[in-house]
């Protein structure tokens, strides 16, 4: 009685009892990275390509400009000048904008793949680690029961 009783002898062989897998969570992380590899790929490529986009815009936009910034002889070629630069803008616009949709597309339909890719994988996963983690709970117990016999 007087002696006090070691607890973290305690704490250790209860903790013995009940075995983690480390392997488990390097696993989820190796895949957490793997698939955040996957995802920043996507957007990278998006991020490219939605720069190349406006920035083909810009150029383009700046080389129909030069047409109503030049001088002209008479008062209605400025006119003239300006309304096809606004056709051309408005051309371009809706010609850009369908590159960006597009862009935006491909991005949704790649996500959604590697959501599904990734839905499946840790399906699997799981389901493998419940097997494994309700044999080392029947080994356990087997084993307590057999200690407390």
């Amino acid at each position: 009685m007087t002696k006090t009783p070691d607890m973290t002898k305690m704490v250790q062989d209860m903790m013995a009892s009940f075995p983690v897998d480390n392997a488990a969570f390097q696993n989820a992380f190796k895949t957490q990275a793997a698939m955040a590899e996957k995802l920043s790929k996507v957007a990278l490529e998006a991020a490219e390509k939605s720069n190349e986009i406006s920035s083909k815009w810009a150029k383009d936009t700046l080389a129909k400009v030069s047409g109503v910034t030049s001088a002209k002889a008479d008062a209605a070629d400025y006119t003239k000048a300006a309304t096809e630069f606004a056709s051309a803008a408005s051309e371009m616009a809706a010609e850009n904008m369908a590159a960006f949709a597009e862009v935006a597309k491909k991005v949704q339909m790649e996500t959604v793949e590697l959501m599904l890719a990734a839905g499946k994988d840790l399906s699997e996963e799981t389901t493998a680690a419940v097997k494994k983690a309700t044999a080392d709970v029947q080994t356990a117990a087997k084993k307590a029961t057999a200690a407390t016999k």
